[in-house]
């Protein structure tokens, strides 16, 4: 999961819920907001219900925010499966991400079945492409607090004021991440956070010296609002407070300011003004887990929301194969895989990232 933007802005690929684009002029944080939200939860046309528990679904993350995900309708259930067109090969070679991008879907869309009467019950496909057949039951209607902080939820890349949490909060995010075969582990205390950042900043360091990452990184940069309105996705710089531009100014300014020293600076000082980091653990590397990953991620980050605490992905270390092993040895994880690291903490919110409309991610 992606956790950076460079220089760009934010725009709209939606108007409302109902809506399917957006046109040029429109003001680009109201179109994000309208896109977000909440519609009604007494829809009673099966089919608008169905699109309607997508649209939830699609505010997820994704690695890049790629929106790597398709979803198959039927008469009781959902199918979400991976869109392999939007792989990233040189950050996420073995799909990792890809699949922790599905289970966060999943989560949303679970959270929203409840809250239009619908129990979920969400099963990953162990073969094939490692689909996740979600069926849905009738039951009694309950909008939870995190299905209401759906629309609320950011990766909020800016800093954060340093404040700790008080211990209750602490364990309500360790209650809301952890699942079956997945747990979070919350570190606060300084000495940790400083170990963590010693290994952002050697995978950071390897990550922006390799010339696939970083091309692979641009081509998912939206640099200019008429470039993210056509494309409804990937990483915005309104998230991180830059001012648009042109593609082609864009890029050249991002070949010479986006550094390791400068980059490795700005993830010190944001984990040194984060409450705390959470790295999510699971006790095996297979698909069936990194959904779980996601799920468990996606239900952290939710109840983050509702608490007014903000997230944001710290994923070098585990992305960086040679320092993957090493950073879960320092952690005293044994074999389990390190998943996902995240840092959170009180700070303001950020401009709001955009959707691809839901007729574009129905198979």
């Amino acid at each position: 999961m992606r956790r950076r933007v460079v220089l760009g802005t934010l725009a709209c690929s939606a108007l409302a819920p109902s809506l399917t684009a957006c046109s040029p002029g429109v003001d680009e944080q109201e179109a994000a907001r309208a896109l977000r939200r909440p519609g009604s939860s007494n829809i009673a046309d099966r089919g608008m219900r169905m699109r309607e528990l997508v649209r939830y679904a699609t505010l997820a993350p994704s690695s890049h925010n790629t929106q790597c995900w398709r979803f198959h309708l039927e008469e009781r259930s959902i199918t979400i499966a991976p869109d392999l067109s939007r792989r990233c090969p040189a950050v996420d070679p073995d799909d990792h991400h890809l699949y922790v991008s599905l289970g966060c879907a999943t989560e949303n869309l679970v959270q929203a079945a409840l809250a239009h009467g619908l129990r979920a019950d969400a099963r990953v496909d162990p073969g094939g492409a490692g689909a996740i057949a979600v069926s849905l039951e009738p039951t009694h209607a309950s909008a939870s607090p995190l299905f209401h902080a759906i629309g609320e939820r950011q990766c909020t890349r800016g800093d954060y004021d340093g404040k700790p949490l008080s211990p209750d909060e602490l364990r309500l995010l360790e209650q809301a991440g952890t699942g079956p075969g997945v747990r979070v582990v919350l570190l606060t205390e300084r000495a940790a956070l400083e170990k963590v950042l010693e290994y952002v900043v050697a995978a950071n360091t390897v990550q922006m010296n390799d010339p696939a990452f970083v091309a692979e990184l641009k081509t998912w940069i939206r640099f200019g609002a008429d470039e993210a309105v056509r494309a409804g996705d990937g990483l915005f710089a309104g998230a991180s407070g830059h001012p648009p531009l042109p593609r082609w100014l864009g890029s050249r300014m991002m070949d010479l300011l986006f550094t390791p020293k400068s980059e490795n600076n700005r993830y010190a000082r944001q984990v040194r003004n984060s409450a705390g980091i959470a790295v999510f653990v699971s006790e095996a590397s297979d698909r069936m887990h990194w959904v779980e990953a996601g799920r468990c991620y996606e239900r952290f980050a939710l109840q983050a929301t509702a608490l007014g605490i903000r997230n944001a992905f710290l994923n070098q270390p585990v992305e960086v194969g040679a320092i993957r092993p090493q950073f879960a040895s320092a952690l005293g994880l044994g074999g389990r895989r390190a998943d996902l690291v995240v840092r959170f903490g009180r700070g303001p919110v950020m401009p709001l990232s955009m959707r691809r409309p839901v007729q574009d991610v129905l198979a």
